[in-house]
């Protein structure tokens, strides 16, 4: 679910790394959030990063 349909962003993964050195992994997700989108000139809902949204790569539908 967390993956931008517009730019594909996703989950990527990488270490924790605690004060003693101890290794344990992780991940980060990107903030996606469920919308409604003009797509073609009919409304949709779609998953979309807040990335997209704030450069105007996907017109919101009111």
């Amino acid at each position: 679910m967390a993956k931008c349909e517009i730019c594909g962003k996703g989950v990527t993964f990488g270490k924790k790394y605690s004060h003693s050195h101890i290794r344990t992994n992780r991940q980060w997700k990107p903030n996606v959030q469920r919308v409604k989108v003009l797509d073609d000139k009919t409304p949709r809902q779609m998953y979309v990063c807040t990335r997209c949204l704030r450069s105007g790569k996907v017109q919101r539908a009111l």
